[in-house]
């Protein structure tokens, strides 16, 4: 087994991130300093290309550009706002839901802890810890799938599922890569180290990597 050495990782993929393109939640928290349309920006983003939650978050900021005005939208008014995001039924019922939760549950304001975060409607654990790292900057573990595969392929960690795979990471990783971790691996399970056939070849981290579970590569 070779040393998975995340201090060297980290070196390399935060030059190799610079290539790609600022994700979509990164890009409308810096756009409108505004944790309720980042909590908004990460729901809509779900199973969902960031170029279209992009388009959708924009669509429904010009009509509902706070809590008030997402309350006084009709379920069907989203849903023509945010199509076509994955899941835009759901979504728009939840976000319908959201201010009047946020109301009786937290006062109108967005909480600051992971667990505060999903008691709200829509909001997960993968969800609640982007919102804290983005919207508040503070250290929390975002694992999405991209995440849980390639730490686990690193041999990183050796975990079934994303929840088992944050609660290691919380154990193991320090915890100044905590916010970086999700936007780095997302990026760079998108481009090179992909779900099917990775491009191993070519992968600036192979010698620190074991390839667990990896049948073919490029």
């Amino acid at each position: 087994m070779k040393t998975v050495d995340i201090n060297k990782i980290y070196q390399v993929l935060k030059k190799e991130v610079r290539k790609y393109k600022v994700p979509v939640i990164e890009l409308i928290e810096a756009q409108t300093k505004d944790p309720f349309k980042v909590l908004v920006g990460t729901i809509l983003s779900a199973r969902t290309k960031d170029e279209v939650t992009a388009k959708a978050a924009s669509r429904l900021f010009k009509t509902a550009r706070n809590p008030d005005d997402f309350e006084k939208l009709t379920i069907k008014h989203i849903e023509k706002l945010i199509y076509p995001v994955g899941f835009y039924k759901n979504k728009a019922k939840f976000l319908k839901e959201l201010p009047i939760a946020l109301k009786e549950k937290f006062g109108g304001i967005i909480p600051q802890s992971v667990d505060e975060l999903t008691k709200l409607p829509g909001v997960g654990r993968k969800t609640a810890n982007l919102v804290v790292a983005v919207a508040f900057n503070k250290p929390a573990i975002c694992v999405d799938t991209h995440v849980h595969k390639i730490v686990n392929r690193w041999g990183y960690v050796k975990t079934k599922s994303p929840l088992e795979t944050e609660m290691a990471l919380r154990r193991k990783l320090p915890k100044k890569y905590w916010k970086t971790l999700n936007t780095f691996l997302v990026a760079f399970g998108q481009h090179l180290c992909t779900p099917v056939s990775p491009h191993c070849s070519k992968c600036p981290i192979r010698e620190y990597c074991n390839k667990v579970g990896v049948g073919k590569s490029r």
